[in-house]
């Protein structure tokens, strides 16, 4: 029991490390190299149609 106890934890503190990281992740800006890169794309007529 002692033990199931102990991996329930392991897992929720596993999850929520995850969580964080992808937070982080989604919440960084676009670097301005990509979007340079993106507007020269969509001028020579090779962007995403939309």
């Amino acid at each position: 029991m002692v033990r199931q106890t102990h991996n329930s934890q392991v897992e929720r503190d596993i999850d929520e490390n995850l969580r964080r990281v992808y937070r982080t992740i989604v919440e960084q800006e676009v670097p301005d190299r990509f979007m340079q890169l993106l507007e020269k794309l969509r001028r020579h007529g090779h962007g995403t149609g939309t």
